[in-house]
């Protein structure tokens, strides 16, 4: 008899389990996502992390709470995709040049011009083309591209002097991420490229290890890049997106329901701080100049554009097919 209530107990409470109130499932588990970046709270990865945990926990209906760790906490982001690849690492902002050398397609961004304006770019990372990079980036290594984030040009620094004419690139030591597409790119515009990670940049810029570099325009400002490179030089050769990326570990710890938010989160992110940032750019130069003390120079383009597609030509003759369909996809997507 006792033995028969319990079990009478015990299958009401698995029902209850399954049930909840009303007759409708029970409510998903609670998860928790660690977002990593490798810079400051007040940052533009901050910002967008920011919009992202507001947007995930709004359509998740709390059942998924993100937490921000900024300043390299849980990872570098020289180290976050692998951590991610292993299961170690929940999601990260990582800027796309730090993708290629574990997903080497992904260079295909990186070539200097290769978007012709914003609205070429935003043609391929909202249509067809950039769910295919989506879908093959996972399908590869299994990590998850949420969203796109803004696209913000690299603008160029330096501490000798302006720069005009490509000619006056000649001999100046620049920071470049591990990053072959980028590598070449200086070596063509005449410059001495040197590859560092980001956790070793702002020290080997403030110290003149290196003579400067390039970085989304809101970076040169949250990173104070401004009080010792004077010189900020509008080349706009590098497009810099920073996606938030997660691990095939932490999705897969999600319902159907869950990951939809996830995804839906991840897109009204990336689509406001597209907004805010077209605005912003420019806002941002004229304080580099006016309050950051910075000079800036508008190079005439088209010497830097003809070395830029002597790159181009010469990474799609040496990445292969699968290299050279993906840029005349971006290519064919600018009409």
């Amino acid at each position: 008899m006792i033995r028969r209530h319990i079990m009478k107990l015990s299958a009401t409470a698995l029902l209850a389990g399954v049930i909840g109130l009303g007759g409708l499932p029970a409510k998903a588990a609670d998860v928790t996502m660690n977002l990593g970046f490798g810079a400051p709270e007040a940052s533009i990865y901050g910002r967008f992390g920011s919009l992202f945990k507001k947007h995930v926990e709004e359509q998740s209906g709390g059942s998924i709470e993100v937490k921000l760790r900024c300043c390299n906490q849980i990872s570098s982001e020289d180290e976050a995709f692998k951590a991610m690849q292993l299961g170690t690492v929940d999601g990260f902002v990582i800027t796309l040049n730090n993708i290629s050398p574990h997903w080497p397609l992904m260079d295909v961004t990186v070539l200097p011009y290769i978007f012709q304006d914003g609205d070429h770019l935003r043609r391929v990372t909202d249509g067809p083309v950039g769910q295919f990079m989506k879908d093959k980036l996972q399908a590869d290594t299994s990590v998850h591209l949420l969203a796109w984030g803004p696209a913000l040009y690299r603008d160029f620094y330096n501490s000798k002097r302006p720069i005009n004419t490509m000619a006056d690139m000649a001999g100046l030591k620049i920071r470049v991420p591990k990053n072959e597409v980028m590598l070449a790119t200086f070596e063509a515009f005449g410059a001495e490229p040197v590859p560092l990670a980001w956790s070793e940049t702002p020290t080997a810029l403030q110290t003149g290890t290196v003579d400067g570099g390039d970085n989304g325009t809101s970076f040169i400002r949250d990173m104070k890049f401004y009080e010792f490179e004077p010189h900020l030089v509008i080349l706009e050769h590098f497009v810099a997106m920073s996606p938030i990326f997660a691990s095939d570990h932490f999705m897969k710890r999600l319902t159907g329901e869950q990951r939809a938010a996830i995804m839906k989160g991840a897109e009204l992110a990336s689509n406001e701080m597209r907004e805010e940032f077209q605005a912003e750019t420019e806002e941002t130069r004229n304080w580099l100049v006016t309050e950051g003390g910075m000079t800036m120079t508008r190079p005439d383009k088209a010497d830097f554009i003809a070395a830029a597609r002597k790159v181009q030509q010469e990474f799609a003759e040496n990445r292969g097919a699968d290299f050279i369909d993906l840029v005349q996809q971006i290519q064919n997507a600018a009409n």
